[in-house]
């Protein structure tokens, strides 16, 4: 207890101190218990005892009293010492102006606070002129620090000079203890760090300032010695469990020993996660959501980049597979300048990803498109269902003579594509269908029209020395092994351009007529190749031509082979009946020259090759037949010479498959059924 009295005897103010502090029970009042020092005794500088400035008050009682507390507190964070001042005035002009009660008034007492961190302290009154009048009733002024619960004023105490007796039990004042100045994070690096009980916790006490330790939730004892915090009940209890504490933890829980962790989910945060919500931290969210949005797109780019490089290694194998480092070394060396190397990606836009709007026909080799290269060229792209190259050297020779081939009957090799598993060949575009339709009609773009007998001839004759053009004409023989009506193309001026060699092969030259590879049509087939393996023929295209039914029609609702029905008709005489009706009309000077067609068709169906004539011979007999009767044939021609297909309004559909050659050492058989 320290109380400063001032009597109105003197005008000195005389101070008197002293220091109250109470030992821990069970110990002696000394320096040491056990091993641990005890800081005896409570407060000055370097104590770890300090004044509670949150909990006591500075009172001066009195009617003309201004009393001061002259402090010194050390600064926990850099060790210098602070001074502060304050003061408090209690005034009073008369016996009854004096308030008791439980708080001070200024009349007759007066309360203010005092600074924290408060270790040591110096009491004292200011020289005031006091009246005659009030030291008649308040002689004397006092000035303490106090409990500011504790205390209740009295307008005794002002008045009677008996307040230190009435007091004599003494005045409480509440001392704050700390283990060190610094802060918790502070204390923690260091080694005089005082929690050192396991299950203990620093806690920062703001009016000291400094830290002590107490034992964590669900421990009790002393956190200041190692094994000093003990659990509070054996048997822990799960505050995690939602049923018996539902508002235990706003976050996630975890139980511990005698506890329980809480924790905000990631990406959220709160103060007190034990008792306020999580809330989401937006900059969290945004940050790891555009982190997992660049880690989408970085591995997509990645694999989207290793499936490129993947196709490119692909698309080099399959161009070194098919021989097009060879053709391309002898394009730039100049050796080569009627074939040009296609990307597959050029072909992909030139028939917009070969779409089936695209299409022009479709046949056991593959399947044909239009396309639109980018200097507005029109071609017809090829996709071969198979073609195995067994030597690249052989296959680049094959088709470098191919596009050298020059026959205004012939379709035009223009180039190819190498860089896909089966080579893509790409031929020019041929507008006006195909004699099948010409003939047959077959679609609502096809309507059959009436065709002379001299436009027939004709036909027959280019289609002849087109084919003769194959066999003779180039430096290693070609034999179309699928000569057929649909694989015979008109132009706008009806100029025949056989195209579809997917049945082809070239022979050695001497070997041409050997054959060991045939693929056809069923009703086109060579006779002899049923028996023998031989050749397709080239008669059944004639007969298509004068008899204007396809090489397998319809008749009494059977299937009818239109090579057998004819020689049949030939043997019994009956020919006429199996003409075209609308050539049957002719006059009595045409009837020659179909009999004589029909007798070239017979030869060329016949079972033994030495008795059919070669294409050689079929050319120049069929334009004997025209020359004979050319005068005869343009007298009685109408016009049958209009477009019959609008080639603007839809492609020709049917079997248009371009080229593919075959090396020798392939067989292979296709048989493709007509209707």
């Amino acid at each position: 207890m320290l109380i400063l009295q001032q009597s109105s005897a003197s005008d000195e103010a005389s101070a008197g101190s002293g220091s109250s502090w109470h030992p821990v029970p069970d110990c002696p009042a000394q320096e040491k218990c056990g091993n641990i020092s005890i800081p005896y005794p409570g407060l000055g500088l370097g104590n770890h005892h300090m004044v509670s400035s949150a909990k006591n008050r500075f009172t001066a009682i009195g009617c003309s009293t201004v009393a001061y507390i002259y402090g010194r507190d050390k600064n926990g964070s850099n060790g210098q010492v602070d001074q502060f001042t304050s003061l408090c005035g209690s005034f009073c002009f008369d016996e009854g102006s004096i308030e008791g009660g439980p708080e001070c008034s200024s009349r007759g007492c007066c309360q203010v606070p005092i600074s924290t961190n408060l270790r040591r302290f110096s009491l004292g009154f200011d020289n005031y002129n006091t009246t005659k009048e009030v030291l008649n009733f308040s002689s004397r002024s006092y000035a303490f620090v106090v409990e500011k619960d504790q205390f209740k004023f009295k307008s005794s105490y002002a008045k009677a000079d008996n307040f230190m007796e009435e007091l004599a039990r003494g005045i409480p004042i509440i001392l704050e203890w700390i283990a060190g100045n610094e802060t918790c994070e502070e204390a923690a690096l260091e080694e005089s760090y005082a929690c050192v009980a396991n299950n203990s916790e620093c806690v920062y006490v703001k009016e000291a300032p400094g830290y002590r330790c107490n034992c964590t939730q669900g421990y009790e004892g002393n956190p200041y010695l190692k094994d000093g915090c003990r659990v509070v009940n054996t048997a822990d209890i799960n505050e995690c469990n939602a049923t018996r504490f539902p508002n235990s933890c706003k976050g996630i829980c975890s139980n511990t020993d005698g506890s329980y962790d809480c924790k905000c989910p990631l990406g959220t945060h709160s103060d007190d996660p034990k008792n306020k919500e999580c809330v989401p931290q937006v900059k969290l969210v945004i940050g790891i959501c555009i982190s997992i949005i660049f880690l989408i797109i970085c591995i997509s780019t990645l694999l989207i980049k290793i499936q490129r490089m993947k196709l490119e290694k692909e698309k080099q194998r399959f161009y070194d597979q098919n021989g097009g480092h060879i053709l391309y070394q002898k394009i730039i060396s100049g050796q080569v300048n009627t074939v040009e190397i296609f990307t597959e990606e050029v072909l992909k836009n030139a028939t917009n990803n070969f779409d089936s709007s695209k299409k022009l026909g479709a046949g056991g080799h593959g399947i044909v498109y239009k396309g639109i290269l980018r200097d507005n060229n029109v071609v017809a792209v090829k996709r071969s269902n198979f073609l195995h190259v067994t030597d690249a050297e052989e296959f680049v020779q094959e088709i470098i003579m191919l596009s050298q081939i020059n026959h205004r009957n012939m379709v035009r090799l223009i180039g190819c594509c190498l860089e896909v598993e089966v080579p893509i060949l790409v031929y020019e575009f041929i507008s006006n269908g195909t004699l099948f339709h010409l003939i047959h009609g077959g679609s609502s773009s096809h309507v059959r029209r009436p065709v002379s007998l001299n436009l027939r001839l004709r036909i027959a004759q280019e289609s002849a020395e087109a084919l003769e053009y194959l066999h003779l004409s180039t430096n290693r023989p070609i034999i179309h092994g699928d000569v057929k009506s649909l694989n015979i193309l008109l132009d706008d001026s009806y100029t025949v351009k056989v195209t579809d060699f997917g049945a082809s092969r070239w022979l050695p030259k001497e070997a041409v007529q050997l054959m060991t590879m045939v693929q056809g049509t069923l009703g086109y087939l060579d006779p002899e190749y049923l028996q023998e393996r031989r050749r397709a023929t080239f008669g059944v295209v004639l007969l298509e031509l004068i008899t204007g039914k396809t090489a397998i029609y319809r008749h009494d609702g059977d299937d009818k082979s239109l090579a057998a029905s004819f020689l049949r008709a030939m043997e019994e005489e009956r020919v006429e009946n199996i003409l075209d009706t609308s050539l049957t009309g002719a006059s009595m000077e045409e009837l020659p020259l179909l009999q004589e067609v029909a007798k070239l068709g017979s030869m060329c169906l016949s079972t033994r090759g030495e008795e059919r004539p070669s294409m050689a011979e079929v050319a120049h007999r069929l334009k004997a037949v025209r020359v004979a009767g050319r005068d005869l044939l343009v007298s009685s021609e109408y016009e049958t010479m209009e477009v019959f297909v609008d080639s603007s309004e839809a492609p020709p559909s049917g079997n248009l498959s371009s080229a593919v050659f075959w090396t020798p050492d392939m067989q292979s058989l296709q048989v493709e059924t007509l209707r």
